[in-house]
């Protein structure tokens, strides 16, 4: 959850009453936020750098607050305070308008180069605004806050904001190469290009970890004015000459990215929470964005919807009983504004621009639930009587583990992701024969697919502890993911049971003295003959030629066990031989 400091002061201020911290926190539980911690500048200072460092910081009180996660609408102080203000009844929810300049509309014309890098923009104007040092440091925080939650890290949407008095529309999104950019950067006295900036900011401690968004890319994405002076890099840094300062008058919003949809949230929610500063509130004027095919298309949208649910429904799910009228009221303090309509039992809600959030009716019914109060909702007995118990595989895995332990095994938890060469390469095998499950948009290489074997996890783990006293004796008992397209999600989990005997000799009686005793615990005599298990002689990539057998039992084949081929021990980093035992367990339920 997204922490937002405000100053106390400045809070209540705008509140227009003062609250002891108790109340505030009781104020923040029923309006479903969470007051996380009271504090100030120089208590933060002194506890990361030392009483020292916290000479002379400022004492002024911050309240620092939890809010969820996709209430973007509530990342400022000026949005806390009109939730706020709404759910106590104080002010009615604002009507945000979109209006047509006097003169000629701003325009953002993007060329067909940033198709690529960033093909998308957005755009407004807050005209005639008044800042304050306050009112300036609240609006230079949402974006950061923006840009840390819905933008993620500006990778899917980068906020540029510009005195627009100093520049001259139209304005050109367009993509050069490195070398033909160059412009004064936010800060700097002198001009650099691309490259050079790149290499600066390297060293950057907040801009360095955006520069790998372009980084790589052969040319850079820049915005140019009618004059071919710049107003920023996306998503890297705006350009100095059209700095905001507290005396702006003026500001042109320019919101590019990768996610259409994201970046038309991020202007919406900057215009609604600064336009209430605007000489007229809450209007926002418009920009016009001309699209590389010479569609055009207005901005901001400020788009309100309405969508009609039924007061049964929010009284079933939230477990209360309402009357309609009493409904409507409490998700009008949420501010989605509602009137009873239809047959009297129907209650229709005004979504407005600020409340990205609300998608489906769910989302509506939590906040009437928010509203009522959660402390307020009757506890009850369900109507159903039932008696828990636990999941069969996990009892009968939770048996086998006790049993594994007492064996001599160390029981290991791994990754249930891993590389695509975790589970091919290494064992010898191509990634298409796998059947895995692949991540579409992995973090990192080490967790692009599912596993579908737990033995390169358990290797791992053994190649982290070489040092250990030998042998190393280590099992899992955990799911693997195969795809199956007979299922509705395309894939299947499977429960196997997979040890592990590591020494300066292969162990290959140990691993398969392990086996007739799991068969035993199962109560699997041996033989193939009435329900019984065997093993068969089989190769395997993953194996020492001649050191492989197939598992069966009950008819079926459950897996293998093995000495490992040199190879994949190799390629697991270790030394020693080793032997191993992986089979499904879900056939003995």
């Amino acid at each position: 959850m997204p922490t937002v400091s405000v100053k106390r002061d400045l809070l209540f201020r705008a509140l227009g009453r003062t609250y002891t911290n108790e109340e505030f926190d009781e104020l923040c539980f029923e309006f479903g936020l969470e007051l996380d911690e009271i504090t100030s500048e120089k208590e933060i200072i002194s506890k990361e750098q030392g009483n020292e460092k916290a000479q002379g910081a400022s004492d002024v009180v911050l309240y620092k607050i939890d809010v969820p996660a996709n209430r973007y609408d509530l990342l400022c102080l000026e949005g806390l305070v009109r939730g706020l203000q709404v759910f106590k009844e104080r002010i009615k929810s604002p009507v945000y308008k979109r209006v047509m300049p006097n003169g000629e509309i701003q325009k953002l014309i993007i060329t067909e180069e940033t198709a690529k890098i960033r093909p998308y923009a957005v755009a407004a104007v807050l005209r005639n605004i008044k800042f304050t040092k306050d009112r300036y440091d609240s609006f230079v925080e949402l974006q950061e806050k923006l840009h840390q939650n819905i933008c993620r890290k500006r990778a899917l949407v980068a906020i540029g904001t510009h005195d627009l008095d100093t520049l001259s529309g139209p304005f050109t999104y367009t993509a050069k190469k490195p070398a033909d950019i160059k412009f004064k950067p936010l800060n700097k006295s002198k001009e650099y290009t691309a490259c050079e900036l790149m290499n600066i900011y390297k060293t950057d401690n907040q801009l360095k970890h955006y520069l790998h968004i372009i980084e790589n890319k052969p040319l850079y994405p820049v915005i140019y004015d009618s004059n071919g002076v710049v107003l920023s890099m996306p998503p890297i840094i705006n350009g100095n000459h059209s700095k905001i300062t507290v005396n702006t008058r003026n500001v042109f919003i320019e919101c590019t990215g990768t996610d259409f949809t994201k970046a038309k949230i991020v202007l919406d929610t900057i215009v609604t929470m600064f336009s209430e500063y605007c000489e007229n509130q809450f209007t926002v004027e418009a920009a016009e964005i001309v699209f590389p095919n010479g569609k055009l298309h207005t901005f901001p949208e400020l788009t309100y919807r309405k969508e009609i649910v039924r007061a049964d429904l929010i009284n079933k799910k939230v477990g209360i009983r309402e009357t309609p009228e009493n409904l409507a009221k409490l998700l009008t303090r949420m501010c989605l504004k509602s009137e009873v309509i239809g047959d009297g039992h129907q209650i229709e809600i005004e979504v407005p621009p600020t409340r990205a959030d609300i998608i489906h009716a769910c989302d509506i019914i939590e906040d009437a639930a928010i509203a009522y109060g959660y402390n307020n909702i009757q506890m009850t007995l369900p109507k159903t009587y039932t008696i828990a118990n636990q999941f069969p595989l996990n009892k009968f895995t939770e048996l086998l583990r006790h049993d594994m332990a007492a064996a001599g095994f160390t029981e290991a938890l791994t990754f249930a992701l891993c590389s695509q060469e975790d589970i091919a390469d290494k064992l010898g095998l191509d990634i298409s024969a796998t059947k895995a499950v692949h991540i579409s948009n992995p973090k990192t290489a080490e967790f692009q697919v599912a596993r579908t074997t737990l033995l390169p996890g358990l290797l791992k783990t053994i190649a982290s502890n070489r040092k250990m006293p030998l042998p190393l004796k280590l099992f899992e008992i955990s799911d693997v993911v195969i795809k199956d397209s007979s299922r509705d999600v395309g894939a299947r989990n499977y429960r196997h049971l997979c040890a592990v005997y590591y020494n300066k000799n292969p162990g290959f009686e140990i691993i398969h003295g392990l086996l007739d005793r799991i068969m035993q615990l199962l109560a699997v005599p041996p033989g193939e003959k009435k329900g019984g298990y065997a093993i068969k002689a089989s190769e395997g990539p993953a194996f020492f030629p001649g050191r492989c057998a197939e598992i069966f039992a009950r008819g079926q084949s459950i897996g293998k066990l093995g000495v490992l081929h040199p190879d994949v021990i190799t390629k697991f980093e270790l030394t020693l031989p080793c032997s191993c035992l992986e089979i499904n367990i879900e056939l003995f339920l």
